[in-house]
């Protein structure tokens, strides 16, 4: 077993677990599936536990007092008698500890109606921790489960988590909601780069020897603009000055040009910048002595929408190496933020080894060499041989520029590869079989194929906000670009942004874990759509949608098709999802 990955085999039956962060992947394959197999039970022992609990479904097979008495949207089916019908299912533990996960999975086959018959049963372990690399870096994705039959489930679809347009967010009261583990719903929803976020600032100050130095782009969410105030003249700050029509910064009553104000009347060193279009970065660092020590970034905005309900990706580095070279962007742009672009600092990549842990890589923009931070993206996704899997918020915006030539090549190749990609008002959904699917995010609000109930649309604004691109993550050669970088080539010219590239495994699967998670969340909206049938006015008039169950055996059902047979064929994608996560 190594550090992300494990996997066993017997009998044709194949199950390999992978590690994500706070969240593990598993992956199943059966050589030759019986003409009875209905699914795949899974049950986990946790760390600190002594039994096996059964992971739960949503779905049933059939609903004999109706489905609108039996179910409820929650996940209230045992597995053991609802199995998962996919060949692959990312688990995550509602309370994640570190330790040894311990999975059962066992194949499930009807050979008659309504009889379960257990089958061949694996089990595999795979350890979780919650830092990523210790002494190096620790990566954490948000929740994005604002719409989900999960926040419906625990939260019951409250709006009061976030400001109504045209509320100020300085001045929101914060819900005081909680679940029914007592966790409070912006921890729920922030997830772990909630915490990593709350964890840095209050770690650095309670270290009186520790300085801060802050970039921000939108800044809104009242917690943590009190945080970064409360350090002071222990504290510097770049905030984006940028006045367009999306993003009015420069305007006086703005929250980023009122947080700024409130950071220099507690005595902080304050500049604002838009560079040449926007100072895009999300970036903290502490400093002892003017050394640079950490560095938190990514694609996370220090807002209530980038935090609670869009997907974004945040890393913090425990590394003296990275800090150092963020520090001096940081100097740079602090002094004269109009010479960034054209000093030398900003033509290389900047490279930080550690003895035994990955190489992290850097490039800072903006910079007059476009391709010099864009071309290994496009590189890495031409010379990928497995999967690329991706989430980029503003792909769709491009119409040139090696990422996106990149990634329309990628439709044509036969490798695997999911990604998301988010537009205005709709999130472009490429499909495996690299077709094209518009995902609305309000749909669910109004209509829900039984058993799934009506959820919240998450507010009006993004809900895909992440900036990564994941290659070949089962292989030794992985590579992961991420940041605050839009990976645009009038972003890279113009914008104060981080773009760093890290070839390890480790890393890369827990954000092909993210990709997917991100990815399967949106195609459920999209069969939801369906279950309406493709014509517009029924669409526009159906009140009662279809209900959803798990497949029969054909020899039961009389279906056209077995559940199983995508996953078989050679002419879909699906078959290459299967083979790529179990092996």
């Amino acid at each position: 077993m190594s550090e992300f990955e494990n996997k066993t085999s017997t009998d044709g039956f194949t199950c390999k677990a992978w590690r994500g962060e706070r969240m593990n992947l598993l992956g199943f394959d059966v050589a030759h599936p019986e003409p009875d197999l209905v699914g795949f039970s899974i049950e986990v022992k946790s760390p600190r536990t002594r039994d096996f609990t059964p992971l739960r479904n949503r779905i049933a097979f059939s609903y004999p007092q109706g489905a609108a008495v039996e179910v409820t949207g929650d996940r209230q089916f045992s597995s053991i008698d609802a199995p998962f019908q996919k060949f692959r299912w990312v688990h995550f533990p509602a309370q994640p500890v570190d330790g040894t996960y311990t999975y059962r999975v066992t194949k499930q086959h009807m050979p008659a109606d309504d009889q379960l018959v257990a089958g061949t049963q694996l089990t595999v372990d795979i350890e979780s921790r919650a830092v990523t690399y210790d002494g190096l870096v620790d990566v954490g994705f948000t929740r994005n489960f604002a719409s989900s039959q999960a926040y419906r489930e625990q939260f019951e679809n409250s709006t009061d988590v976030i400001p109504p347009e045209g509320i100020d967010g300085l001045k929101f009261e914060k819900s005081t909601l909680k679940n029914d583990r007592g966790e409070s719903v912006y921890s729920w929803l922030g997830f772990e780069a909630h915490d990593l976020l709350f964890d840095f600032l209050e770690r650095a100050h309670a270290d009186a020897g520790l300085t801060l130095d802050v970039m921000a782009y939108d800044l809104n969410e009242r917690d943590v603009v009190a945080a970064i105030k409360s350090f002071g003249p222990r504290l510097r700050a770049i905030v984006d000055d940028s006045s367009g029509s999306d993003n009015p910064h420069r305007a006086p009553d703005s929250a980023e040009t009122r947080s700024a104000d409130r950071f220099a009347a507690a005595g902080a060193q304050v500049k604002r910048t838009h560079f040449h279009n926007l100072q895009h970065n999300k970036v903290f660092i502490t400093r002892r002595d003017g050394e640079p020590e950490s560095v938190l970034c990514g694609s996370t905005n220090f807002t209530y929408r980038g935090l609670y309900i869009q997907a974004n990706n945040m890393l913090v580095f425990r590394s003296a190496g990275v800090a150092r070279t963020f520090g001096a962007m940081f100097d740079l742009a602090f002094d004269n933020p109009g010479k960034l672009r054209d000093d030398d600092f900003a033509k290389p990549w900047h490279a930080v080894h550690s003895d035994g842990k990955p190489t992290i890589q850097l490039c800072f923009s903006p910079h007059r060499e476009t391709d010099l931070s864009l071309n290994p993206i496009r590189a890495a996704v031409d010379q990928a041989t497995s999967s690329v899997l991706y989430s980029v918020a503003f792909l769709s915006q491009m119409t040139k520029g090696p990422t996106v030539e990149a990634f329309r090549r990628l439709m044509d190749r036969p490798i695997f590869s999911y990604g998301t990609v988010d537009k205005r008002g709709n999130l472009e959904l490429r499909k495996p079989d690299g077709s094209v699917g518009l995902v609305d995010f309000a749909f669910l609000a109004k209509k829900a194929p039984e058993p799934f109930k009506s959820e919240w649309s998450g507010g009006k604004g993004r809900n895909v906000h992440h900036k990564f691109v994941v290659t070949d993550f089962s292989l030794p050669t992985a590579k992961v670009f991420t940041g605050s970088s839009n990976f645009s080539p009038s972003g890279e010219a113009s914008n104060g942004d981080h773009l760093l590239m890290i070839e390890d495994q480790k890393v890369a699967t827990a954000y092909a874990i993210e990709a997917v998670r991100v990815f399967d969340h949106l195609q459920f909206r999209n069969r939801m759509r369906a279950a309406f049938g493709s014509n517009a006015r029924r669409l526009a008039t159906a009140t009662t949608p279809r209900v959803i169950t798990l497949q029969k055996p054909t020899a039961i059902s009389g279906a056209d098709g077995a559940w199983f047979d995508r996953f078989y064929d050679p002419q879909k994608q699906a078959l290459r999802d299967r083979v790529l996560f179990s092996t």
